[in-house]
Order: C-alpha cells, then structure tokens, then sequence
C-alpha cells in the first residue's frame, strides 16, 4: 500500500540496526539522564504538552551503539511495530556512540524548532567536536533599567513597585550571586508623576546604595540632533549635579544614550562629551552592526569607548500589563520558557538586557519576566549565572571576543533605522563613488590627476601626511572613523551630478581594505590598473632609491628579490614591498570577494 502523507512510516535505516517510525504526533518530552552528550542540558524534568508537528520520526534499536537523548509519548495510541504502547517513551533524540560503524552521529526525529532541540543541538555539536565548538558553562547577565524617573503618569514606579523591584533583586541573588539592577536615569524628570508616583521616586533613592546607577540623558534627548559637543556637555553636567545632590554614585563608567542615537552610526560629539563629563569607559547598543538579526549584533571599541551589543527581552515601554501583552501573555511565556530570551541567553556568554522604568510598575512585568527567565534556566541547563559591573563586564567581552575590537563601519544610509539617528547634517552624498585602489607604481597618480580635469568628478582633498591620499581603509585612519573620513570631501552641491572619488593605491593589496571599504562603500566602483609585476617591482625599488631608502642604495635589485629568508629584516621588508603587491591572482580574488565583478 502506497502510504499518504499522514500515514504511519516504518523502515530500517539501510545498513545500520536502527528502526525509524514517521509521521507521529508526541507529547511530553523527558531527556535521558545517562546519556554522555549532556553538557549545558540538565535532564530534570518533563516538557509536559504536545511538541509541535505531527511529522515526528522516532527512533528504535537493541544495538549497544545507540543511546537515546530525548523521548516522548506518542499523543494517541498509535501502534508502532515492535514496540510497546502502553505509556511506552520512544526515541526522539538518538546518539550514536560510533560502535557500528566508527562514526559517532546524532540523529534528530525532526527539525529545530522545537526549543529542546535548540538545546541538545548545542550539546551535540560540542560533544561530536571534542568541545572544540564549545562555549563555557559561565553566562553573565546584566538588567539595564532606563528611563528612570521618566515616563507619563500612570506608568511609573510607586512605592511598592520599589519594594518589589528590592526584595526580587534579592531573589535572584540567591541564583546570580551579587545580582544587581542596573539603573539609567534622566533627572529633569525627577517628581514629574503622580504623588504616589512621586514617593516612588524618593523611595528608590533612599535606596540608592543597593543598585548600581547609570546616566541617561538630563533630558531624555537624542545626542545626535545636537552638533555642539559643548551643549551636550551642559546637559550632562546638569544630569551629574543632579546625582551629586542625591547620593548617586558617578564613576560607574558607563552610559546609555536614549534610543540609542549617536552610539552607531557613530556621533563624535556624544563620544567626547561622554569622556568630558563622566569619564565614559562603556556603553552599549542594539544597533551594531544591525538591529535584526539579533544574533548578529556584536561589540567594538572606538575612541577609548568599549561598545557591548544589548539585548532586548520582549518588553518595550508600552507592555505594561500582563493580560494585554501583544499576542496574549501566552506569548511573553513562550519567549521566557524555551523561546528568543531563553535562547540569548544559552547562545551568548555575555548579555545586556534592555527594560524601562514602565515595565517595573503596574503588572511588574520585567520582575515577573527575569524571575521566570532565571527559574528556566536553573531547571533545564547547567549554566552558571553571573553578573559584572559594566566595566569589567565590557573587559571579560573583549576578552572573550577579541576579534571583535575594531569596528567594522558601514554606510548608515543602507539601514533606514541608522539613517534615522545619524545627524541630518551628514550625507551619505559626500562618499566617493569610485576608488582607486593601486596597486603603488602602476599609473595611478597620474589617472588620479585625470580624473580630476574633469566638471563634474571630484578628488578628495589632500592629507597634510599622505599627500593625495587619505588611506583610510587600510590603516590606523580607519579608527578614526567615518565623519574624519568625510571631511576629505566637499559637501555635494548638487547630488544627482557630483561624484566624488578616492586614491589610495595601498588599498590594492591590504587584507582588509576590501571588507572594509565594501561595508562602507558598498556600490562603489573600484578601479585597479595592472602592469607587468616585474616593471612593477623594479619600479618601487627604483621609487625607494630615489627617496635615499638606504637598503635600495645598498643592494642591487636583483639582490633584492633574490634575498632568502635568512636576510636582514629591513632587506626582506623591501623585497616584499617589491613582491608582494605584484601577487595580482592573490588580492584581485580577495576585492571580488567583496564587490561584485561588475564593480571591479
């Protein structure tokens, strides 16, 4: 019989002595507590309810090589050959220890979806690579609260929202030891609510001591409408003064800007302000390098300022209250249990969670979300959870993460939300449209020269340091980012006809200029003129000769090149400034790789 797709499916796995049973619909998942894969997994209890789809393969076998991991009931009792039906927990999940046939393998009876395979799956990837793909079992967490003191009436924290928000930080220091609030506030609204709100507010600072403290801004602004770094500076120094009279504590080295404007894309004023007023050693944002994927967003230092990616938690200013939760509370309890927070947490060692002040009111909401987050966590992992101040917690990042140091700038108008907090002084218009990227003695000065005989096209303006060329993306200019990069152009007068282009020619055959200027530069033309890589070389050693290089007045040319790896350091550095950008194949593959042929 020709079975349909809703149909039971029995079969052997060719070659193997392994039964798979298809199109069932389960319920009730346990893990296996014996099985030797379990790493971050604790196998404690049971995932009581239906799994979702009734497209489950489950797994049958006597042979020793095989270890169940996951099980489950069957949802109704639907015979399966050869085994058991009464209450009987089959296989979704199966191991196979590599007795059979020397490979080691896990098996899925289905897709990831399900928030129990999200989870096994990491154990089996660290399992089946010998822990080489493998995170430690410490997670750090830190609670940003901001907004505090602002907010409508009727939103804001009162007395025993502040008692709450005491006593649940002590419930979970018992889980996070030294678990502690973080709390960013804007002191021009400080007595702004209700009257009952209003002793919230002298409540919460007779506490002052027991959180830790952050700066927003005085006023709730956004850092990047405003171009004076000096007004900038005024309105922090009011929100200081304002901590000073209350007892809030001043050198916790972090601040967060409202909606996260002037932190990415980058506002060199807020930065500077930030260093000015507080001494700003970290901040964070959801914007680095995009806001979607949140998996994606990463971290990196610019100007001194250690920059954390934040995380949010399913909580915005306007989910107030339980019961009106979008999509139903239903779907803040999926997003706790097994969902998008508990997942942050399982795939990052260091998360930054973003709440406001209106989510620790009414329904307490944020209490009632990292309570149950925390709870989760405790009774199906063995992560061990911990927190930092933010300081220290931007340094064991970077530690962790040290690639992720140097920023990676991109063009803010190719992301409507970056486009919306950049200056609206800035134009994405004053980018060049066309590089020329060397490589060095192949003609590129003179094309350069050219180019700018002609109305309508645009050079940059010199630098004082490298003459025509601004070598930006290949260099240390890179970190100065991307408003100094800017001003090497004029402010276009007219957008539909002005073009504007760049010369660096060591652009050519740096390893990082092509990501680097693609990112930025992403519809860019890209020119590069090639000559024989012989003439080439003896063209740069001629160049150093003529610039008194006294290794080229030493050595013949030919000494040059020939010269082994036994060579003095200055007599190899040249000959590779000889050879190497001549390696044509080698850099050409690495622009393409970046820029798609029709740009190149």
């Amino acid at each position: 019989l020709q079975a349909n797709e809703n149909s039971l499916l029995s079969a052997q796995l060719k070659g193997f002595p392994l039964f798979l049973h298809s199109n069932l619909a389960l319920k009730d998942c346990s893990i296996n507590p014996k099985s030797p894969l379990l790493y971050i997994t604790r196998p404690s209890e049971v995932e009581k309810g239906v799994l979702p789809g009734e497209d489950w393969t489950v797994f049958q076998s006597n042979h020793s090589t095989y270890e169940p991991v996951l099980l489950a009931k069957t949802k109704s009792a639907e015979s399966i050959p050869h085994m058991s039906v009464d209450a009987a927990l089959h296989t979704t999940v199966m191991q196979d220890l590599g007795l059979h046939d020397g490979i080691q393998r896990v098996l899925f009876g289905n897709n990831l979806n399900f928030w129990l395979h999200k989870l096994v799956f990491v154990d089996s990837v660290s399992f089946l690579t010998g822990k080489r793909l493998s995170l430690p079992l410490d997670r750090y967490i830190l609670v940003d609260i901001d907004d505090i003191f602002v907010g409508k009436e009727g939103t804001r924290m009162k007395v025993e929202d502040v008692k709450a928000l005491f006593d649940t930080q002590n419930e979970l220091r018992t889980h996070i030891p030294n678990f502690t609030f973080n709390l960013g506030y804007s002191g021009k609204f400080f007595h702004t609510g209700t009257d009952a709100e209003d002793e919230g507010d002298d409540l919460l600072l007779s506490y002052v001591k027991e959180f830790w403290w952050f700066p927003h801004m005085w006023s709730h602004m956004q850092p990047h409408l405003f171009h004076n770094q000096s007004v900038l500076a005024e309105q922090m120094t009011l929100n200081k003064k304002f901590a000073v009279e209350h007892g809030i504590p001043t050198d916790m080295g972090y601040a967060v800007a409202p909606h996260h404007s002037g932190v990415y894309p980058v506002h060199v004023q807020l930065y500077e302000a930030w260093k000015q007023v507080w001494s700003i050693k970290v901040t964070s944002t959801e914007e680095y390098p995009h806001l979607k994927p949140a998996r994606y967003r990463r971290g990196f230092i610019h100007n001194g300022i250690m920059v954390l990616p934040r995380q949010t938690c399913g909580l915005f200013t306007h989910t107030i209250f339980y019961n009106e939760y979008p999509g139903g509370s239903s779907e803040l309890d999926k997003i706790i249990n097994g969902g998008e927070l508990f997942l942050t947490v399982l795939l990052n060692p260091i998360s930054i969670f973003m709440t406001h002040l209106s989510n620790y009111g009414n329904d307490r909401l944020g209490l009632y979300t990292f309570k149950h987050l925390v709870r989760f966590l405790n009774s199906w992992t063995n992560l061990k959870l911990q927190t930092l101040p933010p300081v220290q917690l931007a340094q064991k990042y970077f530690q962790i993460f040290s690639e992720e140091k140097d920023p990676l700038w991109q063009d803010p108008c190719e992301d409507k939300r970056h486009k919306d907090i950049w200056s609206k002084e800035k134009t994405c218009d004053r980018f060049p449209k066309l590089l020329i990227i060397g490589p060095q003695k192949t003609g590129t000065t003179a094309l350069y020269l050219f180019l700018g005989m002609h109305p309508d096209l645009s050079s940059n303006y010199p630098s004082s340091e490298t003459f025509e060329e601004i070598q930006f993306f290949n260099g240390h200019n890179y970190h100065k980012g991307i408003d100094w990069y800017m001003e090497f152009f004029p402010i276009p007068s007219n957008t539909t006809s002005d073009f504007y282009f760049e010369k660096s020619a060591n652009y050519f055959d740096s390893e990082v200029a092509p990501r680097r200027a693609a990112a930025l530069l992403p519809k860019a033309k890209v020119i590069t003129i090639l000559i024989n890589p012989a003439d080439r070389a003896y063209s740069w050693y001629q160049h150093q000769r003529a610039h008194d290089d006294p290794v080229a007045l030493k050595f013949t040319f030919h000494e040059v090149i020939t010269a082994g790896p036994e060579a003095a350091p200055k007599l190899r550095t040249l000959q590779n400034r000889c050879l190497v950008p001549g390696w044509y194949a080698t850099h050409i593959e690495r622009w393409l790789n970046n820029y798609h042929a029709n740009q190149v």
